[in-house]
């Protein structure tokens, strides 16, 4: 049984495309460039000169958040708290992916996004008025595609549920499969909700708009203008901007993650013959799993429990399987890459290392490249994001050739629910030395780090090192459930103190320090508390 459908990357990219109309004659005749917004600045004429000489900054970063699967508390909600205690102090959010659970339904934004989210959005107050494609953020909002907000319903599921609607509301407290009766659409409720969804309009009106909303200068041309509580919408499912010198790219990596084709050698056929056999077990730890489900009473506060445990275990046992089929229906026929987002990712990233203006560099996405989660490090997801921006930046490293700084200073992902600090060791590639965070672990259901470890391996070298893990931990009564956001503070100057090193000094190019702050609501004992942990300066 499968949960879910994933569209195939061919269909994601062109949809994708239709929906921002991306190359139509008016954005080219105006000169526009649809990878590209400038955020413009909440801040008063008056502080504009204090502006100009502080360029530090800090931005709140979650992901995997988007679900009102628990019944009796919210996660995500919790998480929501810890964001508005620093959002003050914030220029804007980046969401990793998977906004929406268990697929990205427009049905499923008004209580798993609108309702959590409420005080960032213009009229939260009266967050039940709020249409999923009207919202306006006052602080801006910038999310990535995650594979659920892609994600479809198999025409079966969705017919049951449309058939069970009325016992679900009935029985709402004891029932919630965070699905309604469709899909995401192949990713649409996610480009209503965010992107510029210039799809429906005329070329009149698509004129009109571009001349309303597309007035930024920038050197690729002109680009949209994302003023927080009036336009806050996205030109493209993968875009970049600048703040006060650092480089941020956001990327849709849905779209270069097929795990490549088994070699038809005898190795190759071994190792299909394993993961058949793996699938095997999956499928039926997914039915014996449905059937314990299927018994148990969540107004008795051990059975709910349980039932909430099978319902993560099943979503990881299907996530699995996507993962599997992938694999095994792999072929250099049907593989799709999208060369045309990561050739632009390299060409960006080039510009910004020739430009001495830019002071560093952010990626954010939603597969991790690097994870010990339990279940991410041996995925063919994980592999092909992986190469295929190692391959990025190994282009971008033969261009730059002398450096004596990582690439890109922080990449940021999803994905897996969990919260990880990793560091890349001496690969041989690009991607060296750089920092990888995994923020996944902001509202759905924690998964526990591997049991191989800390230390990831690639042909039995070590290949990166995980320094922090928050993930679920214990069992039974004694489980730990850490639920995670983070702020990353941009500094210049070396104002703020390196704990574990203990370096303050300003480095010789202005390189700016990124001083992350993991901000917890973690559940133990059947009771809720918030902490922040100590701050890791990169």
């Amino acid at each position: 049984m499968r949960f879910v459908v994933d569209p195939a990357i061919a269909t994601k990219i062109a949809r994708m495309k239709e929906r921002v109309r991306w190359q139509h004659p008016a954005w080219k005749e105006a000169g526009v460039d649809q990878t590209c917004l400038e955020i413009v600045d909440r801040i008063t004429e008056e502080n504009q000169t204090t502006a100009e000489n502080n360029q530090d900054f800090s931005f709140l970063v979650v992901g995997d958040s988007g679900t009102s699967r628990h019944v009796r508390d919210s996660p995500q909600r919790r998480v929501t708290k810890r964001l508005l205690q620093h959002s003050s102090e914030c220029d804007f959010i980046l969401h990793t992916g998977d906004v929406v659970y268990l697929v990205g339904s427009s049905e499923q934004y008004p209580d798993n996004f609108i309702k959590p989210y409420r005080e960032f959005l213009v009229g939260g107050k009266e967050s039940h008025k709020i249409r999923f494609d009207q919202m306006v953020f006052k602080l801006p909002f910038l999310p990535v595609l995650g594979n659920h907000d892609y994600y479809d319903l198999p025409l079966v599921s969705g017919i049951l549920s449309k058939a069970l609607t009325p016992i679900r509301k009935l029985l709402r407290r004891r029932i919630n499969f965070d699905v309604g009766w469709h899909g995401s659409y192949q990713g649409e409720g996610f480009a209503r909700a965010f992107l510029d969804f210039a799809e429906p309009l005329s070329p009149r009106q698509l004129k009109a708009h571009l001349q309303a909303h597309y007035t930024a200068k920038k050197g690729t041309g002109y680009c949209l203008r994302y003023v927080p509580g009036e336009f806050t919408r996205l030109p493209n499912r993968y875009y970049t901007f600048r703040k006060n010198g650092i480089d941020f790219f956001a990327l849709d990596s849905n779209t270069f993650n097929a795990p490549q084709p088994l070699p038809p050698t005898e190795e190759g056929f071994a190792l299909r013959e394993k993961i058949e056999k793996q699938r095997d077990e999956l499928d039926e730890q997914m039915r014996s799993l449905a059937l314990e489900s299927a018994t148990l009473n969540t107004d008795i506060p051990e059975q709910s429990g349980r039932s909430a445990r099978i319902y993560a275990k099943m979503e990881q046992i299907d996530e699995q399987l996507q993962d599997i089929d992938k694999q095994l229906n792999a072929s250099l026929e049907n593989t799709t890459v999208d060369t045309e987002q990561l050739d632009w990712l390299r060409d960006r990233l080039i510009a910004s290392w020739q430009d001495p203006t830019a002071k560093g560099r952010v990626l954010y996405f939603h597969h991790p490249p690097y994870v010990t989660e339990s279940t991410k490090w041996f995925q063919g997801q994980t592999l092909a994001v992986r190469v295929h921006l190692r391959e990025v930046l190994d282009d971008v490293q033969r261009e730059i050739k002398e450096y004596t700084r990582p690439l890109v200073d922080l990449v940021l992902s999803g994905h897996a629910h969990c919260f990880e600090y990793l560091k890349t060791l001496e690969t041989g590639h690009g991607d060296r030395t750089i920092p990888w965070i995994v923020c996944g672990g902001s509202g759905f259901s924690l998964r526990r780090q591997r049991k191989e470890g800390a230390v990831l391996e690639e042909f039995g070298e070590p290949v990166a090192k995980c320094h922090l893990f928050m993930g679920r931990e214990g069992h039974g009564s004694k489980t730990r459930r850490p639920y995670t956001a983070l702020r990353v503070d941009v500094k210049y100057g070396g104002q703020a103190g390196d704990s574990q090193a203990g370096e303050t000094e300003s480095s010789p190019d202005n390189r700016p320090q990124f001083v992350l702050r993991t901000l917890v609501a973690e559940r133990f004992d059947s009771k809720w508390k918030s902490y922040e942990l100590d701050p890791i300066v990169l």
